[in-house]
């Protein structure tokens, strides 16, 4: 049985993105960054698929001084090795939002720790698994990114910062780890209807974003079929980003109907 390893996946797409691995027939090992919602969403997932194999794990991104937690990293996945769990499919959907960062405002620690999070946290547990790749006749990882990466949204720069820094990483990782049979791709959601969307019905109602030349926005099955695209009906594909947005990155400005 192949195991995924799935970041940030106690809430909105990261239970999609289980559940899609799960219901494949895959083992799941996912991370999240409070001991009760992971001990809570272990408890659905179980409920849900019986039969399956799925375990929750604490893991935060930053120390306390806002560096990355490696040693949090190296714990888990000396763990997994305990277990002899060999994770063959990685999934970095977990991120720091870094709403409301204005410029000006925004300390400059807070803007690192978005950094850090996103991107050197993210690179670390990469390295981590594609070492045991490695030595195991390959793998994948998938990078859950941001059509932000190419569209600014306002009061989010570090945000935005990070999320192209981390296509860069991307592409950089699929060059290196190619030769190891280990394939780096992205998938790029625009707006995800999450318990945000749910929450703040007001405000989606008008967001410029939600009209999309395909008039609607995704949830988060979408972004969940896409990310196992890329894990198991793209053999030949690394360093590739597929966009998930309703076709907003390709529109100047949207149509916005009165």
């Amino acid at each position: 049985m192949k195991t995924a390893l799935i970041t940030g996946a106690c809430i909105n797409t990261g239970v999609d993105i289980v559940q899609k691995f799960l219901s494949e027939g895959y083992a799941v090992v996912f991370t999240g960054r409070n001991g009760e919602s992971v001990t809570d969403a272990e408890a659905a997932y179980r409920k849900k698929y019986p039969e399956a194999s799925v375990s929750g794990y604490v893991l935060n991104s930053l120390t306390d001084s806002g560096e990355v937690d490696t040693d949090a990293v190296d714990k888990l996945f000396g763990e997994l090795d305990e277990k002899g769990i060999f994770v063959s499919t990685l999934v970095l959907n977990a991120a720091d939002q870094g709403i409301g960062q204005k410029v000006f405002e925004t300390p400059l620690s807070d803007f690192c720790k978005v950094i850090n999070t996103n991107v050197v946290w993210n690179y670390y547990i990469s390295e981590c698994a594609a070492r045991r790749m490695k030595d195991n006749g390959g793998g994948n990882i998938v990078f859950v990114n941001s059509n932000t990466a190419y569209r600014a949204i306002p009061d989010r720069v570090s945000y935005i910062a990070s999320k192209g820094g981390q296509l860069g990483m991307m592409r950089a990782l699929a060059l290196d780890l190619g030769k190891y049979n280990i394939r780096v791709n992205a998938v790029l959601p625009g707006m995800i209807k999450t318990d945000r969307w749910e929450k703040n019905p007001d405000f989606y109602e008008n967001v410029p974003s939600r009209f999309t030349p395909l008039g609607d926005v995704a949830v988060g099955a979408d972004i969940a079929d896409a990310v196992w695209y890329f894990a198991e009906c793209a053999r030949n594909t690394t360093g590739a980003e597929l966009v998930v947005d309703g076709g907003n990155n390709i529109q100047l400005y949207p149509i916005i109907k009165k």
